[in-house]
Protein backbone atom coordinates (compact mmCIF):
# COMPACT_ATOMS: atom_id res chain seq x y z
CA UNK A 1 0.00 0.00 0.00
CA UNK A 2 1.39 3.97 -0.94
CA UNK A 3 2.68 6.05 0.94
CA UNK A 4 0.28 8.95 0.93
CA UNK A 5 2.32 12.21 0.07
CA UNK A 6 0.00 14.68 2.19
CA UNK A 7 -0.46 18.02 0.51
CA UNK A 8 -1.74 19.48 3.07
CA UNK A 9 0.64 19.37 5.64
CA UNK A 10 3.71 19.72 3.64
CA UNK A 11 1.91 22.96 2.18
CA UNK A 12 1.47 24.29 5.62
CA UNK A 13 5.09 23.69 6.36
CA UNK A 14 5.77 26.27 3.46
CA UNK A 15 2.93 28.88 4.78
CA UNK A 16 4.72 28.86 8.10
CA UNK A 17 8.15 29.36 7.04
CA UNK A 18 6.74 31.88 5.05
CA UNK A 19 4.99 33.49 7.95
CA UNK A 20 8.12 33.68 9.63
CA UNK A 21 9.96 35.81 6.53
CA UNK A 22 7.03 37.71 5.82
CA UNK A 23 7.30 39.38 9.20
CA UNK A 24 11.15 39.69 9.53
CA UNK A 25 11.12 41.11 5.99
CA UNK A 26 7.74 43.53 7.65
CA UNK A 27 11.12 44.15 10.30
CA UNK A 28 13.29 45.65 7.58
CA UNK A 29 10.56 48.20 6.33
CA UNK A 30 9.66 45.93 3.62
CA UNK A 31 5.98 44.53 2.73
CA UNK A 32 3.75 44.70 -0.71
CA UNK A 33 0.57 43.52 -2.00
CA UNK A 34 -0.99 40.94 -4.31
CA UNK A 35 -3.45 42.44 -6.69
CA UNK A 36 -5.64 39.42 -7.74
CA UNK A 37 -8.09 39.67 -10.72
CA UNK A 38 -10.80 38.07 -11.51
CA UNK A 39 -13.03 38.27 -14.67
CA UNK A 40 -16.45 36.95 -14.80
CA UNK A 41 -17.98 34.37 -11.73
CA UNK A 42 -16.84 31.17 -12.51
CA UNK A 43 -17.42 29.13 -9.52
CA UNK A 44 -13.84 27.31 -9.50
CA UNK A 45 -12.38 30.68 -10.24
CA UNK A 46 -13.81 32.05 -7.01
CA UNK A 47 -13.29 29.39 -5.31
CA UNK A 48 -9.19 29.70 -6.31
CA UNK A 49 -9.40 33.51 -5.17
CA UNK A 50 -10.78 33.07 -2.28
CA UNK A 51 -8.15 30.45 -1.43
CA UNK A 52 -5.80 32.65 -2.47
CA UNK A 53 -7.11 35.47 -0.26
CA UNK A 54 -7.20 33.27 2.44
CA UNK A 55 -3.31 32.42 2.14
CA UNK A 56 -2.16 36.01 1.32
CA UNK A 57 -3.96 36.57 5.09
CA UNK A 58 -2.06 33.78 6.62
CA UNK A 59 1.55 34.60 6.23
CA UNK A 60 0.70 38.43 6.48
CA UNK A 61 0.84 39.90 2.66
CA UNK A 62 -1.99 42.37 1.70
CA UNK A 63 -4.14 41.33 -0.99
CA UNK A 64 -6.10 43.71 -3.29
CA UNK A 65 -9.03 41.66 -5.17
CA UNK A 66 -10.22 42.97 -8.16
CA UNK A 67 -13.35 41.44 -9.32
CA UNK A 68 -14.70 42.35 -13.00
CA UNK A 69 -17.90 41.89 -14.53
CA UNK A 70 -17.79 39.19 -17.68
CA UNK A 71 -18.41 41.90 -20.08
CA UNK A 72 -15.23 43.71 -19.39
CA UNK A 73 -13.65 44.08 -22.90
CA UNK A 74 -9.43 43.45 -23.07
CA UNK A 75 -8.78 46.96 -23.07
CA UNK A 76 -9.80 47.83 -20.03
CA UNK A 77 -8.38 45.05 -18.27
CA UNK A 78 -4.73 45.47 -20.29
CA UNK A 79 -5.43 49.24 -18.54
CA UNK A 80 -5.72 48.06 -15.04
CA UNK A 81 -2.75 46.05 -15.54
CA UNK A 82 -0.68 49.01 -16.64
CA UNK A 83 -2.25 50.91 -13.99
CA UNK A 84 -0.59 48.03 -11.06
CA UNK A 85 2.30 47.61 -12.70
CA UNK A 86 3.09 51.49 -12.09
CA UNK A 87 1.66 50.79 -8.30
CA UNK A 88 4.85 50.53 -6.16
CA UNK A 89 2.69 48.72 -3.29
CA UNK A 90 1.99 45.97 -5.30
CA UNK A 91 4.64 43.10 -5.72
CA UNK A 92 2.58 40.97 -7.61
CA UNK A 93 -0.35 40.48 -9.92
CA UNK A 94 -2.29 37.52 -11.08
CA UNK A 95 -4.92 37.50 -13.22
CA UNK A 96 -7.18 34.05 -12.78
CA UNK A 97 -7.64 32.04 -15.88
CA UNK A 98 -9.48 31.08 -17.71
CA UNK A 99 -10.92 34.10 -19.10
CA UNK A 100 -13.52 35.18 -20.88
CA UNK A 101 -13.37 33.98 -24.50
CA UNK A 102 -13.28 37.71 -26.21
CA UNK A 103 -9.91 38.31 -23.64
CA UNK A 104 -6.59 36.84 -25.69
CA UNK A 105 -4.97 35.24 -22.15
CA UNK A 106 -1.53 35.77 -23.99
CA UNK A 107 -1.84 39.35 -24.27
CA UNK A 108 -3.02 40.06 -20.73
CA UNK A 109 -0.27 37.94 -19.13
CA UNK A 110 2.45 39.33 -21.70
CA UNK A 111 0.90 42.34 -20.30
CA UNK A 112 2.19 41.86 -16.85
CA UNK A 113 5.55 43.46 -15.73
CA UNK A 114 7.92 40.45 -15.22
CA UNK A 115 8.99 41.57 -11.53
CA UNK A 116 5.15 41.27 -10.85
CA UNK A 117 4.41 37.94 -12.95
CA UNK A 118 4.39 35.53 -9.48
CA UNK A 119 2.53 32.85 -11.37
CA UNK A 120 5.28 32.30 -13.80
CA UNK A 121 3.59 32.73 -16.88
CA UNK A 122 5.25 35.31 -18.09
CA UNK A 123 6.98 34.22 -21.80
CA UNK A 124 10.58 35.81 -20.01
CA UNK A 125 9.53 34.07 -16.74
CA UNK A 126 9.50 30.65 -18.94
CA UNK A 127 12.70 31.39 -20.85
CA UNK A 128 14.71 32.12 -18.07
CA UNK A 129 13.18 28.69 -16.20
CA UNK A 130 14.36 27.20 -18.95
CA UNK A 131 17.69 27.86 -19.48
CA UNK A 132 18.34 27.83 -15.36
CA UNK A 133 18.21 31.77 -15.06
CA UNK A 134 16.71 33.42 -11.43
CA UNK A 135 12.61 34.18 -11.85
CA UNK A 136 9.31 32.86 -10.65
CA UNK A 137 8.58 29.68 -11.54
CA UNK A 138 5.52 27.99 -12.34
CA UNK A 139 3.19 27.29 -9.26
CA UNK A 140 2.25 23.97 -9.89
CA UNK A 141 5.24 22.41 -10.96
CA UNK A 142 7.71 24.29 -8.75
CA UNK A 143 5.05 22.68 -5.90
CA UNK A 144 5.25 18.91 -7.17
CA UNK A 145 9.04 19.25 -6.93
CA UNK A 146 8.31 20.85 -2.87
CA UNK A 147 6.20 17.38 -2.33
CA UNK A 148 8.95 15.22 -4.14
CA UNK A 149 11.83 16.49 -2.24
CA UNK A 150 10.22 17.05 1.30
CA UNK A 151 8.59 13.43 0.89
CA UNK A 152 12.64 12.33 0.64
CA UNK A 153 11.72 11.13 -3.25
CA UNK A 154 15.04 11.14 -4.67
CA UNK A 155 14.27 12.52 -8.24
CA UNK A 156 18.09 12.81 -9.41
CA UNK A 157 18.83 9.50 -11.76
CA UNK A 158 15.50 8.58 -11.86
CA UNK A 159 13.21 8.11 -14.80
CA UNK A 160 10.19 10.55 -14.86
CA UNK A 161 7.18 10.50 -16.92
CA UNK A 162 4.95 13.16 -17.33
CA UNK A 163 1.97 12.59 -19.14
CA UNK A 164 0.61 16.37 -20.67
CA UNK A 165 2.43 19.20 -21.90
CA UNK A 166 0.58 22.55 -21.57
CA UNK A 167 2.31 25.56 -21.16
CA UNK A 168 1.05 25.65 -17.23
CA UNK A 169 2.05 22.02 -15.89
CA UNK A 170 3.43 19.56 -18.09
CA UNK A 171 6.06 21.63 -20.14
CA UNK A 172 7.72 23.51 -16.88
CA UNK A 173 7.72 20.06 -15.03
CA UNK A 174 9.44 18.53 -17.47
CA UNK A 175 12.12 21.66 -17.01
CA UNK A 176 12.05 21.61 -13.51
CA UNK A 177 12.71 17.56 -13.18
CA UNK A 178 15.43 18.18 -15.73
CA UNK A 179 17.02 20.47 -13.80
CA UNK A 180 16.73 18.06 -10.49
CA UNK A 181 18.95 15.80 -12.66
CA UNK A 182 15.78 13.61 -13.85
CA UNK A 183 16.14 11.45 -17.08
CA UNK A 184 12.85 12.95 -18.58
CA UNK A 185 9.73 11.39 -21.16
CA UNK A 186 7.20 13.80 -22.14
CA UNK A 187 3.81 11.95 -23.38
CA UNK A 188 0.49 13.36 -24.75
CA UNK A 189 -2.65 12.54 -26.85
CA UNK A 190 -0.68 11.77 -29.82
CA UNK A 191 2.35 9.24 -27.70
CA UNK A 192 1.85 5.87 -29.02
CA UNK A 193 2.27 2.83 -26.74
CA UNK A 194 1.53 5.22 -23.44
CA UNK A 195 0.86 2.36 -21.50
CA UNK A 196 4.47 1.39 -21.87
CA UNK A 197 6.26 3.93 -21.47
CA UNK A 198 4.24 4.99 -18.32
CA UNK A 199 5.29 1.48 -16.62
CA UNK A 200 8.94 2.32 -17.26
CA UNK A 201 8.45 5.41 -14.35
CA UNK A 202 10.30 6.08 -11.47
CA UNK A 203 8.19 8.81 -10.92
CA UNK A 204 4.78 9.33 -12.89
CA UNK A 205 3.50 13.10 -13.12
CA UNK A 206 -0.38 12.93 -14.13
CA UNK A 207 -1.46 16.22 -15.80
CA UNK A 208 -3.50 14.67 -18.77
CA UNK A 209 -6.95 16.32 -17.79
CA UNK A 210 -9.28 13.01 -18.03
CA UNK A 211 -10.68 11.77 -14.82
CA UNK A 212 -9.88 8.91 -13.69
CA UNK A 213 -7.78 7.66 -16.70
CA UNK A 214 -4.08 6.25 -15.40
CA UNK A 215 -4.84 2.91 -13.49
CA UNK A 216 -2.49 0.58 -11.92
CA UNK A 217 -1.66 -1.39 -15.74
CA UNK A 218 -0.13 2.02 -15.94
CA UNK A 219 2.34 1.89 -12.78
CA UNK A 220 5.33 0.63 -12.29
CA UNK A 221 5.51 -1.97 -8.85
CA UNK A 222 7.34 0.52 -6.91
CA UNK A 223 6.63 4.15 -8.39
CA UNK A 224 5.96 7.33 -7.06
CA UNK A 225 2.65 8.83 -8.78
CA UNK A 226 1.74 12.18 -8.50
CA UNK A 227 -1.66 13.34 -9.48
CA UNK A 228 -2.08 16.73 -10.89
CA UNK A 229 -5.67 16.62 -12.02
CA UNK A 230 -9.03 17.47 -10.34
CA UNK A 231 -11.96 16.63 -11.45
CA UNK A 232 -15.69 16.77 -10.32
CA UNK A 233 -17.19 12.83 -10.92
CA UNK A 234 -20.49 12.01 -11.58
CA UNK A 235 -21.65 12.41 -7.78
CA UNK A 236 -20.20 15.86 -7.52
CA UNK A 237 -16.74 14.46 -5.52
CA UNK A 238 -13.56 15.82 -6.57
CA UNK A 239 -10.99 13.24 -8.15
CA UNK A 240 -8.04 13.28 -10.18
CA UNK A 241 -6.68 11.76 -12.96
CA UNK A 242 -5.99 8.53 -11.70
CA UNK A 243 -7.72 5.95 -10.03
CA UNK A 244 -6.47 6.53 -6.91
CA UNK A 245 -7.67 3.73 -4.75
CA UNK A 246 -6.39 1.06 -7.79
CA UNK A 247 -3.12 2.64 -8.10
CA UNK A 248 -2.37 2.96 -4.12
CA UNK A 249 -2.22 -0.25 -4.42
CA UNK A 250 0.75 -0.85 -6.88
CA UNK A 251 2.46 2.64 -5.92
CA UNK A 252 5.12 2.94 -3.41
CA UNK A 253 3.82 6.86 -2.99
CA UNK A 254 1.23 8.82 -4.34
CA UNK A 255 -0.55 12.15 -4.28
CA UNK A 256 -4.52 12.20 -3.22
CA UNK A 257 -7.29 14.62 -4.90
CA UNK A 258 -8.06 16.50 -2.97
CA UNK A 259 -5.36 17.30 -0.37
CA UNK A 260 -1.95 16.47 -3.04
CA UNK A 261 -1.28 18.73 -5.47
CA UNK A 262 -3.29 21.51 -4.98
CA UNK A 263 -2.92 23.24 -1.58
CA UNK A 264 1.12 23.00 -3.06
CA UNK A 265 0.08 25.85 -6.11
CA UNK A 266 -1.23 28.07 -3.91
CA UNK A 267 1.61 27.71 -1.17
CA UNK A 268 3.83 28.07 -4.16
CA UNK A 269 2.36 31.56 -5.49
CA UNK A 270 2.84 32.36 -2.35
CA UNK A 271 6.90 31.82 -2.05
CA UNK A 272 6.67 33.86 -5.40
CA UNK A 273 5.59 36.84 -4.17
CA UNK A 274 7.31 36.78 -0.84
CA UNK A 275 10.18 36.71 -3.57
CA UNK A 276 9.16 39.09 -5.40
CA UNK A 277 8.73 41.37 -2.56
CA UNK A 278 12.41 40.34 -0.66
CA UNK A 279 14.04 41.60 -4.67
CA UNK A 280 12.57 45.33 -4.00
Amino acid sequence: MAEIIDGKKISQQIKDELKDKVEALKANGKTGALAVIQVGEDPASSVYVRNKKNACAYIGIESLAYELPEETSEEALLKLIGELNEKEQVKGILVQLPLPNHICEDKIIQAISLKKDVDGFHPQSVGAMTIGEPGFLSCTPAGVIQLLKRSNVEISGKHCVVIGRSNIVGKPMALLMLRENATVTVTHSRTQNLKEICRQADILIVAMGKPRFIGAEYVKEGAVVIDVGIHRDENNKLCGDVKYEEVQQVASAITPVPGGVGPMTIAMLMSNCVQSIEEE
